[in-house]
Parts: C-alpha cells; sequence; structure tokens
C-alpha cells in the first residue's frame, strides 16, 4: 500500500492545496510572481534558509454551517473569506499597509479590556497597549513583506505565514469539532496574538541590554542581551515557549469570554472547540506547541537515532496525544477528579470527547457553560470542572544537517497512517517528484486507503458529499516542511 498510485485528479474535494518555496536572497534574476509555482520540474534557486519549501493540503468530510461571527465584527467577512483555499502564498507587505493582519490584530488588542477573561492585570495590559505598537516594528515576524496561505476544509483551518527576511516561519493547524467557530477564532486571532507576544519579548530584550549594557549571539545568529550567564541560549528558548503558551491562553480567555457573552441565545457555542498545532520555525529551531491529538512528525537520521540497516529516515514524534487513550493523560486527568467516578466514559471525557485538551467546549470546563444546554446534552454530574484544559506540550528542536522535513498532521491522518508510513511515504514521493506537493500526495494516498477499507473504490468515496463521507474519514490537514539546512546533494534537500 505504500506504493500506491496516485489520484491524478481528485476534484474539488481538496479544498486547501497551496505550496511555497523559498527564494534565495543571493539571486538577482528579480524574477518573483504573486504565486510560487509547486508543479513538477520548474527551476528553483538554492536556499540559504533553515527551511526550503512547503507544501499544505486538506481534505474535507464535514459539511459544517457557516462561521456564526461570534466575535462581534472582529472576524467577519473582511478576514476569513479572504485567506480560504488559495492556490499558493500571497504576499502581503509590512508596515502600515499591512491590512486584513494588521486591521484584525488592532481591532483585537483594543479590545482585550473589554473581552478578555483574565487579563494578566490591568498594569501589564496598559504596559503592553502602551508598547505593542512600539515593539511591533521590532518583531520577529516584522519585515518588509511576509508571505500568507491559509484555508478552510470542513471544520478543520489552516495558516502559514512565512518572512524570509527574518528567516521564520508560522505553520498552524486548527481541527474544530462540534462546529467551525472555535477554528475560525484562531485563524483569526491567534498568529497575531503570538505575534503580539513575542513583540513584548523583543521589547523586554531591549529593555534588559540598555540595563545590562551586554549582549551574546543567541541561538539564531543574533545578537542579543546576555540574561543567563550559563546558559542564554536555553533561557531565550524557553522564554520563546513561554510566549506561545501565553498567546494560547489568552486565545483561550478570549474566546469563552465571547461564548458566554453569545450562548443564551445560542447554547451550541458551548459545546465548540478545537484542537491547536502551532509549528514555528526562527532560524534553526522549532517550536512546537500543540493541544489536542494532532501530530508533527520529525524525519531525521540524526546521530543519536537508531539509523534502520536499510538506511530509512526515522520518525520521531514532537508532539504529545492528548487524549484517553494516552495513559498518562488518563492516569492525570483521574488523579485530577478523584471523587468523579464518572470522568471517564466510554472511553471518552465524560462520555463526551476523546482529547483531554482543546481550547474551547467550555461546557466541560465551566459548569454556567454546562447549564446553558438543555436535556440530554447537557452532561450529568459535573462535579469537579473543568475536565479539559487547554494547557499545551511544549517542544523546541534544534534543526540539524540530519533531519529532511516534517509533516504536521490533524489526527485524522494518522487514523490511516503511523508515523513510520507518513515519513516513509513523504520520502518516496519527494526523491520521486523533488518539486512536487508531498501534502498533497499523502492526501491522495489516505482517500486510497480509506475507500479500500470501505470497500469503495476512490471515486466511488469521493463522489459521498461531506457529512456523509464523515463516516469513513474525518477531515485531514496536513502540512509538510522541507527543511534547508542539510548539505547533501539529493535532488530532495538541494535547490536547482
Amino acid at each position: 500500500m505504500m506504493g500506491g498510485q496516485a489520484i491524478t485528479d481528485p476534484g474539488a474535494e481538496i479544498k486547501v492545496s497551496f505550496g511555497y518555496h523559498c527564494n534565495s536572497n543571493t539571486d538577482d534574476s528579480g524574477d518573483e510572481s504573486d504565486g510560487i509555482d509547486m508543479r513538477p520540474g520548474t527551476k528553483l534557486r538554492r536556499a540559504n534558509s533553515s527551511f526550503s519549501c512547503l507544501s499544505g493540503a486538506a481534505l474535507s468530510a464535514n459539511a459544517t454551517l457557516a462561521n456564526t461571527n461570534i466575535c462581534n465584527g472582529l472576524l467577519g467577512a473582511e478576514i476569513l473569506p479572504a485567506l480560504d483555499s488559495p492556490t499558493s502564498f500571497r504576499r502581503i507587505p509590512s508596515s502600515p499597509s499591512f491590512s486584513k493582519l494588521d486591521l484584525l490584530s488592532s481591532s483585537f488588542q483594543s479590545s482585550l479590556s473589554n473581552l478578555s477573561c483574565s487579563p494578566s492585570s490591568p498594569s501589564e495590559l496598559a504596559e503592553d497597549n502602551s508598547s505593542s505598537m512600539k515593539s511591533s516594528s521590532e518583531s520577529f515576524f516584522n519585515a518588509t513583506e511576509v508571505k500568507i496561505a491559509g484555508g478552510a476544509a470542513g471544520e478543520d483551518r489552516v495558516q502559514a505565514v512565512c518572512s524570509e527576511e527574518n528567516d521564520s516561519l508560522f505553520c498552524a493547524i486548527y481541527d474544530g469539532f462540534n462546529g467551525r467557530d472555535a477554528a475560525d477564532f484562531l485563524a483569526g486571532t491567534l498568529y497575531e496574538t503570538i505575534r503580539h507576544y513575542l513583540s513584548l519579548l523583543d521589547w523586554e530584550l531591549e529593555r534588559d541590554s540598555k540595563v545590562n549594557k551586554g549582549s551574546y549571539v543567541d541561538c539564531f545568529g543574533n545578537a542579543l542581551p546576555y540574561l543567563d550567564v550559563e546558559k542564554p541560549c536555553t533561557s531565550f528558548k524557553q522564554k520563546v515557549l513561554n510566549s506561545l503558551e501565553q498567546a494560547l491562553t489568552q486565545a483561550e480567555n478570549d474566546f469563552l469570554h465571547m461564548v458566554e457573552q453569545e450562548m443564551d441565545d445560542r447554547p451550541d457555542l458551548v459545546s465548540i472547540g478545537s484542537c491547536v498545532l502551532v509549528a514555528l520555525l526562527l532560524g534553526k529551531n522549532l517550536y512546537v506547541l500543540n493541544a489536542g491529538d494532532s501530530r508533527a512528525v520529525l524525519a531525521t537520521c540524526g546521530e543519536s537515532i537508531v539509523t534502520n540497516s536499510d538506511g530509512r529516515l526515522q520518525a520521531v514524534q514532537l508532539t504529545v496525544s492528548h487524549t484517553v487513550d494516552n495513559e498518562s493523560e488518563r492516569i492525570q486527568l483521574l488523579k485530577n477528579h478523584p471523587e468523579d467516578h464518572s470522568t471517564i466514559v466510554g472511553g471518552k471525557v465524560k462520555g463526551k470527547l476523546k482529547v483531554t485538551r482543546a481550547l474551547g467546549v467550555g461546557y466541560l470546563k465551566k459548569k454556567s457553560m454546562n447549564d446553558a444546554l438543555m436535556g440530554i446534552l447537557r452532561v450529568r454530574n459535573l462535579i469537579s470542572p473543568p475536565y479539559i484544559s487547554v494547557q499545551p506540550s511544549l517542544t523546541v528542536h534544534e534543526i540539524s544537517s540530519s533531519d529532511h522535513f516534517v509533516v504536521l498532521g490533524s489526527d485524522g491522518l494518522f487514523d490511516f497512517f503511523n508515523n513510520d508510513e507518513v515519513v516513509k511515504l513523504v520520502h518516496s514521493y519527494i526523491q520521486r517528484y523533488p518539486f512536487g506537493d508531498p501534502a498533497k500526495f499523502l492526501l491522495e494516498q489516505l482517500v486510497i486507503r480509506a475507500a479500500d477499507c470501505a470497500g469503495f473504490s476512490k471515486e466511488e468515496l469521493m463522489s459521498i458529499p461531506a457529512g456523509r463521507r464523515r463516516k469513513y474519514h474525518d477531515d485531514v490537514t496536513v502540512i509538510v516542511i522541507i527543511l534547508g539546512m542539510n548539505k547533501r546533494t539529493s535532488k530532495a534537500s538541494t535547490r536547482l
């Protein structure tokens, strides 16, 4: 099955498919287009970045309602539809003309004092507002221009933002459930919230530099204040991880507060949630945040990894699966609720969800939200909420020349392929088609396997409308990041 045939034309069912290749700053051809074509055979330039290209694709299975715009105008038609299903990355200039992202950011930041359930403190919020516009000009994400792609498929949302100037890449998969509102909220706000917190980190480093009158070269090769004499690099990495976690906490607070404002008219909002997977590549360091059961899998032949005798790449999972099937998660959940003997029912948290961590799902976090539901929808014996946490798992990995690529995927991908199979599929495809679209190829292979499991042909499966097809596979979103630091001369790892 690993060498299964590809679907030549899966039609409109693959709702999102985009690709991107880095451009070399040393190339003087000056020949660029608004979209970076990923077609096989395209002539590309050698990359100096820590990643050389990425592809993304998503397959819809769910039929969902349109966004209900619970954000009171913050996530209206001006923002999200423009990010749905592009064919390639689009350039967006920085500065005041940063249009849609700046519009969202300024609206979001100016509304924090009213929308947030629990801002850090009034003084900190005031300090944030006064410094955020100044520090954003020094942000990791600030550049002459960035390139952005994103899209929607069923209840999944996918997002990618690239700055070649700063050698940074932001990728995120939001796997929504019970509705699309939480995933839409994340797609519209989380990048800007993370950008805000990292801007504050920039401001903090500049402040400390002036106080300490010293600097060091950090893990990215930048001169930064010498904050930790023994382990400056470790200290800085931890600060970035802390910023990611703070941004997710802020997003959770804002989303639940808006749900509370609307739940009298729309009680179903209390059951809507989303898993979160974020990969942030800054220089040679890959930061990963996840809450839920999406995964990030690294393909490597690193010296610390036991290499197979046949020389195959090894799959290293960079994330933790937050489900009741994970023994450590299940044990911790039961430990947190010793008086509740119905914490796990039928292999699900309170008989409702397999995931133990996610944004949203307020009815499993607050009694008042559970009380908004009627009849069988309400959770019985909600003794000691919250039962679902938004606390993410966080990790940082330093990219080396032994690392080939990273695959990000929502859980639907891993319903059909394990980590090793995913790595083998992507690697074999890249070897055959170095300028092809490995993410889309993975989804094509998934359709073949899902059809085979259901006893259908692939054409029969794809002809089943979204909603009914959910019985055979989930919404699936995949991003493949081809890493650019290895110095091998194979077609799969060099830019010609």
